[in-house]
């Protein structure tokens, strides 16, 4: 095959972002598509955070499309050195903003500078009016494209405005790039909201116009992360209130704030959740770690002076001191560095210590005037320092048995020949019979079957020394080859994971769905990066087989798809699957199980206090929560009969 200079292709423009999309905003699924939102919305954000306006208005509208109206001060419209609009040049030049310098913003969301630009690329239709000078200007495109023609390089104008200033972005998805163009209006609320807590002084509103149900919601927090923590934990008893605090520090780049809010609640979990510039950072960073570092020292320091800890006792731990901890670490930086244009973690070296710095002077003046408070922290932790040692001594029990084990021996684990995990999946079905069915159906070079009998044990509700002697728990880690319970004996590793893909295969039924939350639970609170890393899915198989009086059968996986086939259909008769075992092994691999022809969902972790907060409410052992779920949900439950 040839390889010379004609086989080097340049990208002109935003034409890169339409053939890589995932690289700007991570994925083209339901979370990149929301990213779209969040993209505009952020820019507005830093308008309001820097003084300019204090309402922003989202409407997702009927056509698809969505709306953000900022009062900000507007996007230059006059003419750029390049010889065209500024308007121009931002929506069409990857990298070109107002935020590269301090002169325009004291701190942004958007630093990267590709954020509108890209939302651009990825709709099949972007137009832009702009607010300023007393004039609106307006700019239309097609899939990237400009549809209007400049007039002597200018943006044309369109209307007036009087002293009013903003933007109003509107947006069509491109359904070329995205499968599913529908919004989801749950994420976009918690984004909007959580934005609320951030920014006291801005007030959001939300119009959902999609259907003949209008619905309106309106976010404005003035109490700020103080609200945010105590929404957090509204649902847990609070050994004290909650307290804030905000302090600045100077950086080579500029002044660094730093803004706090925690509480101690009674539960052995931590939330702690971090934010640079209104973005939040899902994997961490820089000042998540200057804030744990400082708690943990000062923590070890006062329980040493009190004598909790004696001279031969070793430190607490980082994770005894957070237990119960709910907090919200808020920064505004001039010149952040994030790693990836998704922003999920904060890479500034010297903001550990400014935050570190920041934190252990006011935690200090904190817990030096609340002792009762200190007290009951360094008790949460010496409890909690028990429990590790326990679940340390069970975890290296646990492994010392390991050899021997044996999979092949005990007929459990059905294996596949290829031992680069790169291309190996591994199916965990429930039943001998669907299990059967599998280990004839799949690809033996690449697919292995792991069998469990009935439901697992529910991890929410037990300790991990109980988890670990379930037999179909200890099953499934032994299979992974990774460890499990990061932060129980350190020895997690995801680099000896033995499948790239955890497949989770259940009957397509209430008890198959019941197996598949008790699974999920349990790679979510024992393994954790495996679902952060994107290797654990759910299988979908299909509920129905209509067999038409004309044509090949079809499958079909929801009772939509069923009632759209009969109306369009004369059907014979219908099979319903009830389980798994009732498929024989080509129609299993033809619906299930072959990569060219399966459907799969994969399991995602959006917001970690979030989704740890359901889990605990759904898994956990109040009932009061799932009774509460179980009301509101009712009317659209999905139930077996």
């Amino acid at each position: 095959m040839a390889y010379d200079a004609s086989n080097i292709k340049v990208l002109e423009g935003l034409e890169a972002v339409r053939v890589r999309p995932a690289m700007y905003i991570g994925s083209t699924t339901q979370k990149g598509l929301n990213h779209l939102v969040y993209e505009i919305v952020d820019n507005a954000v830093d308008e309001a955070s820097n003084g300019y306006g204090t309402n922003i208005y989202v409407r997702l509208n009927s056509d698809g499309s969505v709306t953000v109206i900022d009062e900000g001060r507007g996007i230059p419209v006059d003419m750029h050195e390049s010889g065209v609009s500024a308007l121009r040049v931002v929506l069409t030049t990857l990298h070109a903003g107002g935020k590269f310098d301090n002169n325009s913003y004291k701190s942004s969301g958007g630093l990267h500078g590709v954020g509108i630009s890209v939302v651009n690329a990825l709709s099949s239709l972007f137009y832009v009016d702009v607010m300023r000078n007393g004039k609106v200007y307006e700019d239309v495109y097609r899939c990237g494209q400009p549809v209007t023609e400049l007039v002597k390089g200018m943006v044309p104008v369109v209307g007036k405005c009087g002293r009013k200033t903003g933007t109003c972005v509107t947006f069509i998805p491109d359904a070329g790039i995205f499968p599913n163009t529908e919004f989801n209006l749950s994420d976009i609320q918690q984004r909007l909201h959580q934005t609320a807590y951030l920014n006291p002084n801005l007030t959001i509103y939300l119009h959902d116009n999609r259907n003949e149900d209008y619905e309106e919601f309106v976010y404005h927090e003035p109490n700020g992360l103080k609200a945010y923590v105590d929404e957090l934990s509204q649902d847990v008893a609070e050994l004290c209130k909650c307290y804030t605090f905000n302090a600045s520090q100077e950086s080579e780049k500029g002044t660094v704030h730093v803004h706090v809010a925690f509480k101690y609640v009674e539960s052995l979990k931590e939330t702690v959740i971090g934010f640079c510039n209104n973005i939040q950072t899902h994997e961490g960073g820089t000042h998540l770690t200057g804030f744990k570092s400082s708690l943990t020292s000062l923590i070890n320091s006062y329980a040493r002076q009190l004598g909790s800890l004696k001279a031969s006792d070793d430190n607490f731990t980082g994770s005894d001191v957070r237990s119960g901890l709910i907090a919200v670490v808020s920064i505004q930086h001039p010149d952040p560095q994030f790693e990836g244009q998704t922003k999920t973690k904060l890479d500034n070296p010297e903001v550990a210590k400014i935050v570190s710095s920041v934190c252990t002077e006011q935690l200090t003046l904190y817990f030096d005037r609340n002792v009762d408070v200190l007290k009951k922290v360094i008790a949460v932790a010496l409890r909690c320092r028990k429990l590790r040692k326990a679940e340390a001594s069970a975890h290296k029990n646990f492994f010392a048995k390991r050899k021997k084990y044996s999979f092949d021996s005990n007929g459990k684990l059905a294996g596949c020949e290829s031992k680069d995990a790169s291309t190996c999946e591994l199916f965990i079905v429930e039943g001998d019979s669907a299990a059967g069915s599998g280990k004839m159906a799949r690809d033996r070079k690449h697919q292995a079957i792991l069998p469990i009998r009935g439901k697992i044990l529910n991890v929410e509700k037990c300790t991990v020394n109980k988890a670990l002697a379930n037999e179909e728990i200890k099953t499934i880690i032994y299979a992974l080859g990774c460890g499990f319970g990061e932060g129980y004996g350190n020895d997690f590793d995801i680099s000896k994971l033995k499948y790239d893909k955890i497949i989770i295969m259940t009957d397509a039924d209430s008890d198959g769905r019941h197996i598949t939350t008790l699974l999920m639970t349990l790679f979510y609170r024992l393994m954790p990066e495996i679902v952060r890393q994107g290797h654990l899915y759910c299988a979908v198989p299909p509920l129905y087989k209509a067999f038409p009086v004309k044509g090949n059968a079809a499958y079909m996986y929801t009772d939509s798809e069923l009632k759209s086939y009969l109306s369009e259909n004369k059907v014979s008769h219908v099979q319903r699957y009830k389980g798994l075992g009732e498929m024989n092994p080509d129609q299993l691999w033809e619906t299930t199980m072959n990569p060219k022809t399966r459907m799969l969902r994969r399991v995602v972790i959006d917001d970690d206090a979030s989704d740890s907060r359901i889990t605990e409410q759904l898994m956990g052992t109040d009932v009061k929560y799932r009774k509460e779920f179980i009301r509101d949900n009712a009317q659209t439950a999905d139930i077996d009969v």
